[in-house]
């Protein structure tokens, strides 16, 4: 497994914890002692603290003992609490994709800008928490922050006139794109820290070779290519992202121009 901070070996699976738990844990329903000694901390506290070693340290050392370190106590407190790892990951997991509250964060009301917006603030929760990439989230916990974020996107894309399942597929597509595009910068700022090379390095010890071979005529169309082909000004994400819009943009055209019948249905297509 990977040490350091944004390690991407290694995977934890969410809703693997007591569910039953965990919901109310996530929604404040659980019952509170009435009896023994006061709280010293909050839950709170203890996700946040689970969070910054998630961070700093990355998701493998991220532990009930660990957690317990960060906050100065020990960790047998903290089972009063949280029950167990399982049950904080997912906590954690929630607590980090909390919505913003500005609605202005979504873009300018319609729908292609909400995606967009979605798209490029996923990039950035992966940034700013890579150990997101070492959580399977296909079973995830359905806490308040995945809720109201989902609530706030589906009020601004349900003007693209689609059908519900559709709609949750064009979330689900940006979410698959924005997930595989994360990982490739992971991966990269990974390999770096495991070979001691930085990226222009790691290209220039292969350049005398492939200028070689693309000298060679064995490859006319590669050494045909711009010098620039391979620089970093090209946003790679950006052009991706647009042109999975403009698909989405043609299929809501083509479903509105479908659209009729005295009652307004939208007709399916396939």
């Amino acid at each position: 497994m990977t040490s350091g901070k944004g390690g991407t070996s290694g995977t934890e699976t969410s809703g693997s914890g007591d569910i039953a738990r965990t919901m109310e844990l996530l929604w404040d329903t659980g019952r509170r002692p009435s009896r023994g000694p006061k709280p010293t901390l909050t839950l709170d506290q203890i996700v946040e603290a689970g969070v910054r070693v998630a961070d700093a340290e990355g998701l493998e050392s991220m532990s009930m003992r660990r957690v317990a370190a960060e906050l100065g106590t020990g960790t047998m407190s903290l089972y009063r609490y949280v029950p167990g790892k399982a049950e904080l990951l997912d906590l954690m997991l929630d607590r980090v994709q909390r919505p913003s509250e500005n609605p202005a964060d979504l873009g300018d009301g319609g729908w292609r800008s909400a995606l967009e917006a979605v798209g490029r603030a996923t990039l950035d929760l992966y940034r700013r928490h890579p150990w997101l990439l070492q959580v399977n989230q296909s079973r995830p916990i359905l806490g308040p922050s995945a809720l109201d974020g989902m609530e706030k996107v589906l009020d601004r894309i349900k003007p693209m006139g689609l059908t519900d399942p559709e709609l949750i597929s064009a979330i689900i597509m940006i979410d698959g794109y924005v997930v595989g595009a994360a990982r490739t910068q992971l991966y990269a700022q990974e390999a770096e820290r495991r070979t001691g090379l930085t990226d222009a390095e790691f290209w220039q010890a292969q350049t005398p070779m492939l200028e070689k071979i693309m000298a060679s005529g064995r490859y006319p169309l590669l050494a045909s290519l711009d010098e620039n082909t391979w620089g970093n000004e090209f946003d790679h994400f950006e052009f991706g992202l647009q042109r999975i819009l403009d698909g989405l943009e043609v299929f809501v055209a083509r479903r509105a121009g479908t659209a009729g019948g005295a009652d307004g249905a939208v007709k399916q297509q396939p």
